[in-house]
Formats: C-alpha cells, structure tokens, sequence
C-alpha cells in the first residue's frame, strides 16, 4: 500500500511540475546491500521524500550544431540530468553503504551542491539506459554517480560499476564542482560510458584509481562539452571497445605516473583547444582499422595511436591543441604515433621511449583528411604542428601534405632516425605548407631517405647517409 502511495504521488507531481526527483532528508539510513537499495527505494515514506524540479529532454532532442569558426561552444539552456534514486543536498559523510539503481535515465547516487565525502562505499548502476545519449554525455544523465551543482564530493575506498547504456562512472558536471577520487576502482561495460568523466567547467582529480572499460565510445579518462581539469595522479586505466581511448580531452588533463591502455582504439585524443600533459606514464594504443557506427562498418580516417584534431561538432572551442609528455613510454601497435588534423597544435616530447609496431607508420603526419566525418572541408583542412623533442631518441618518418604545415625543433641531445617527407593532397593546395626544421647544438639527424624542408635551421649535425636534402627556401 505504501509503494502504491507513493507512486500515486510521484504521478500528481509528473503531471502538475514536470520530472521530479527526490532529494534525501538529513539523517536517512541507506541500505547496505543492493537488495536492501531497491526495498528502501520502493518503501521509504511518502512524507520522507521532498520532491525537487529537474529537466528532461525532449524525444526529439540532438547534438547541437557546429558552432561559427573562433567562437567557443555554448550549452544549450536545458540542462537534463534526468533523475536519481539518491540525491543528497547536505554536507555529511557517508560510509560503508551501497547506492542502486536499475532505472532509465537515473543515477544511482547524485550530490547536489552539497560537501559531500564517500568512504567504502559501492555505486551499482546496474540496468537503465539514457533516453538522451547528449544528456548522458554532456551532463551527467544515467551515470552512476553524478556530481553537479557546485558540489564538492571525495570518495575513497570505494567501487563503482556500471552496466548500463550511457552509464558513466564518475561524472563530474559544471562549474565550481569537484570530485576527488581516491583509491577507487571503477568498471564500465556499456557503449557511451566512461570512468572518469568531466563537463561543462567542472574539475575531477583522481589518485590510485583503476578504470576499465568495456564499450564503445567509453574512454576510461573522458570529457565532453564544455570541458574542465583533470587531474591524476597514479593508477590504471584500460579500455576494451572500439572508439575508446584511454584519455579523450576537451578539457585540460593532466597525469603522472599512470598505466595508460585501449586495446582497440587509440591511446589518446584532443579536440579542439585543449590539453593532454603526460608525465612519466605508459601509453598504449592498438586502433582498429574499422569499427561499427550508426549501425554501419566503417574505415577509420586514419589510423594511430595519438590524434589531435577539431571535429567541427561544437563540442570543443576552436584553438591550438597541446600534448606534452616527459618521461615514460609510448607504444603505437597500428599505423602512426601522431596524426594532426584539421587543427593547431603543440607536441612536446621530453625523453619518452617511443616504439612503433607498424613499419608502415608513421612518426608523425600532419595532413588534412576527407571532410566526411565533418571535420572541416576536404582540401582545407590540413594541420599546423609545432613539434618539438629534447632529451629524445625517435625513429619514423614524418609526413606533411601541400595543405600543412609543421615547424619541428629536434632539441640537445637528440637523435632522430628518419625522413622527412611531403605528400600531395589532391583536394588542395596550401602556398603556407611544408616544414620548418631547427637542429639545435648537440642533436643530430640521420637521414634514411630523400627529404625535404621549406626552411632549414641547423646548428647540430646532420648524417645524409647518401640521400638527397632539399632545402626550399634558403
């Protein structure tokens, strides 16, 4: 009778106000076993729960359109979040509990605006898929646990497992938000659902945390519109689907000291204006030739291990792309180690072991691409790269195309094994493209093929080998 009643509530509330989700009182007792979760949700006292208004999407709702070109992305007004089983709105410390939930477009446990620190906790969301992949992606709605409003959440000791559609694991939305998660282990196995996931000017730091994924489109480091920090220290992070890589940044991401892996797809992505900073990590990456998408198989743009692009989606403001890594290891098991497109961008290498599988690949390409997957307009879309290495020992080539442009600086003690090469792009022309190179004191160059450079600024040593340089512009 009681669940009955409160169902006839919660209907009357739907109809007069819209979605509604209720907001936990101070001093409720949680359950302690997933079992125990879903009895305290269906027999909790009507007069228990206060219901508060959040918004919904439409059916009809889409990615919003690619924005004007150097202009930032805007949200939309709507922000749907959907509902949860649990919202807590008040500072308090939480132990030794376990949040559930089995319900469409639901979180299992929410922090609204509120101070919140989880300590042995378990975040189970189970069963439910987001009506809204944007809303699941953008803001927080189905994840497990949903930070948003400004709150300020630590969670320590814990687990969180998600099985759900959309489910992302710790999603961290909005301005002035925080969590900050320690020794924590997180597992994902649907599409669209990643770890560590940050919007919309939020912050997430995390320390001796371990991410796997299994799906799709599920990086185990994600972020989405809007951006934010990141920043970890420690831990492992895997992913098994296709379109997952380990670290996926429209956000400024920073890590140290962690194990860094997708089996499937690249070993990290930058859109747009923002950052990757790696320090004394391992990197993998083994990226798929094709992949399912919208139903269909389709053939990869390229193939690599590092991407830096703009998608042109409106997810990711219009700027100079950055990653920098010093220290640790880098192995590209497919195709190239960097490919830039369609963007600007920086890569700084400062004694990385790098080892490529793929005798076909590339170092490094910058070159446009075809405009099919809408990132820019074939023939004018090529990349500008700086991309400079201290303290490095490389091997491969490196690829610029006559609609790119790279400035490479091989710094002190460095040694670069390879060519350099350009290519044709036979949608375009670009009188701005070719390469720039500087060899600075102490580094030297070894020549194993014919290459060519726009400009040539040599203060190191240069071993042709027999083959033929051709400097442009003298």
């Amino acid at each position: 009778m009681k669940y009955k009643m409160t169902v006839l509530l919660a209907c009357a509330l739907l109809l007069s106000n819209g979605w509604a989700r209720a907001a936990d009182k101070n001093g409720d007792v949680l359950p302690r076993r997933f079992s125990d979760a879903m009895t305290w949700n269906l027999q909790n006292r009507v007069e228990d729960i206060t219901i508060t208004k959040v918004a919904v999407p439409s059916d009809s709702a889409s990615r919003p359109k690619a924005v004007e070109k150097g202009k930032a992305p805007s949200l939309p007004d709507q922000v749907s979040q959907g509902s949860a089983a649990r919202n807590v709105t008040e500072n308090g410390v939480l132990e030794d509990q376990v949040f559930g939930s089995t319900g469409n477009d639901e979180n299992a446990l929410r922090i609204t605006g509120a101070s919140v620190t989880l300590k042995n906790v378990e975040i189970m969301k189970e069963e439910g898929t987001s009506s809204s992949t944007e809303s699941g992606d953008f803001y927080g709605m189905n994840a497990a646990l949903l930070a948003t409003g400004g709150a300020q959440v630590t969670v320590e000791d814990s687990a969180v497992h998600s099985a759900a559609l959309n489910g992302n694991g710790l999603f961290s939305y909005g301005k002035g938000t925080m969590i900050s998660a320690k020794n924590v282990t997180i597992t994902t196995e649907g599409s669209h659902s990643g770890g560590l996931q940050t919007t919309g000017g939020a912050l997430t730091e995390a320390e001796n945390v371990t991410v796997s994924t299994a799906g799709n489109s599920s990086a185990a480091i994600r972020s989405d519109r809007g951006g934010g920090t990141v920043l970890v220290k420690g831990g492992t992070f895997r992913t098994e689907g296709y379109g997952s890589p380990a670290v996926y940044s429209t956000a400024r991401i920073s890590i140290e000291g962690a194990d860094l892996s997708a089996s499937r797809s690249e070993g990290a992505v930058i859109e747009g204006k923002n950052s990757i900073a790696l320090k004394n990590c391992r990197m993998e990456g083994n990226m798929a030739e094709t992949r399912l998408m919208g139903g269909e198989t389709i053939k990869e743009e390229n193939v690599h291990t590092v991407m830096i692009y703009q998608s042109m989606s409106g997810d990711a403001e219009e700027g100079t792309s950055a990653f920098s890594m010093e220290g640790g290891s880098l192995l590209s098991h497919k195709g190239d180690v960097f490919y830039v497109t369609n963007t600007d961008c920086t890569i700084q290498l400062d004694n990385v072991k790098i080892q490529n599988e793929d005798p076909e690949g590339a170092l490094l390409r910058v070159s446009g691409n075809s405009g099919s997957r809408g990132w820019g307009k074939a023939g004018a879309n090529g990349g500008r790269a700086r991309f400079t290495v201290q303290n490095q020992q490389m091997e491969g080539n490196i690829l610029v195309d006559s609609i790119s442009r790279l400035s490479m600086t091989l710094g002190k003690n460095s040694r670069w094994d390879g060519a350099l090469l350009q290519e044709t792009n036979d949608q375009g022309r670009d009188n701005d493209a070719g390469a720039d190179l500087t060899i600075e004191k102490g580094a030297t160059w070894n020549m194993t093929r014919d290459s060519t450079v726009y400009t040539l600024h040599n203060e190191g040593k240069i071993v042709t080998n027999g083959y033929t340089l051709t400097v442009l512009k003298k």
